[in-house]
């Protein structure tokens, strides 16, 4: 088994494969910090990454493609590197892991990149036009353009997902979506649960949504998912912080060490920042109020 050269690459590995898939970030060799990196987002091509022995004190280096997929077009592999080399050499921060963000922002930006014509990831000639497209359905009949699969889950959620958290082998990730309606809050988990196999894998998906509806009605649930009251704790975070017509999720996969109440901190941690990242969150104060530690709280929170 090949060792990482330090603990936080070691700990940001197993995030990333736990997120994605099991061969995302792989090494190359035992000799060298080398590995492959897969980009979910364009899973036909792997880049090759170079980790210095003190990140990430020290920014890692994409030195260029390691596999580029037969179904790719000719000049995109090298179009790519230098996309992603630009999103690294914008968000890298020294001594904050970066994989996870390298991946998230690259999928944007190769969207970003799509749509405006600048990358063509489509194969062009004889062997595109003879090979039918996966989904391809010879029956005239409209309802079937479509796996009924997809078609009943409804669209992607827009979610918003927080770095994950490592501790002790365990992983924490939250993610938050807008919601209007209990029944609009069922389908995204559903959808998530049913897209997303990794997370349905995952020990707990703690659930916990506030709604406001018509006539000063509201909603509130939360779902344990076996983790005994942890949905109640991320909706009283929810209450604390004020926000309304949310839901948020988050998922944890044990890592086989114990942390005891040291869990529901972590599960808060990442609720939270899923909750500011996707920008419900006025600055805090209400939440820091109604937890009973006023002005005496804010200044302990800051180190």
């Amino acid at each position: 088994m090949i060792s990482p050269p330090n603990d936080a690459l070691a700990d940001e590995i197993l995030s990333i494969n736990s997120i994605y898939s099991d061969s995302t970030l792989t090494p190359i060799s035992a000799s060298t910090n080398l590995y492959s990196l897969y980009l979910p987002s364009l899973p036909s091509i792997a880049l090759r990454i170079e980790f210095p022995n003190d990140y990430p004190d020290t920014p890692p280096s994409i030195l260029g493609t390691q596999t580029v997929g037969d179904d790719v077009a000719k000049g995109v592999g090298n179009q790519v590197v230098e996309i992603v080399r630009g999103v690294l050499a914008r968000l890298y921060q020294p001594g904050s892991a970066c994989v996870f963000d390298l991946l998230e922002e690259s999928r944007e930006a190769l969207e970003k990149a799509k749509e405006d014509g600048v990358l063509h990831t489509e194969t062009h000639g004889e062997d595109a036009s003879n090979t039918p497209p996966s989904n391809t359905h010879t029956s005239q009949d409209p309802t079937h353009t479509n796996p009924p699969s997809k078609v009943d889950l409804g669209p992607e959620p827009p979610w918003t997902v927080a770095p994950p958290i490592t501790e002790k082998k365990s992983l924490f990730l939250a993610r938050s979506a807008r919601v209007t309606s209990p029944l609009q809050a069922q389908s995204y988990l559903r959808h998530f649960l049913a897209t997303d196999k990794k997370a349905a894998k995952a020990t707990h998906n703690i659930t916990a949504w506030r709604i406001r509806g018509v006539n000063d009605t509201s909603y509130q649930d939360c779902d344990d998912d076996g983790e005994t009251a942890a949905g109640g704790r991320i909706l009283h975070l929810m209450q604390l912080m004020d926000v309304w017509d949310v839901m948020v999720v988050v998922t944890r996969w044990y890592g086989g060490v114990l942390l005891g109440p040291d869990r529901f901190r972590i599960m808060n941690t990442v609720a939270r920042e899923a909750l500011v990242l996707r920008g419900v969150v006025e600055g805090g104060a209400k939440e820091n109020e109604k937890d009973g530690g006023g002005e005496e709280r804010k200044k302990k929170g800051k180190k």
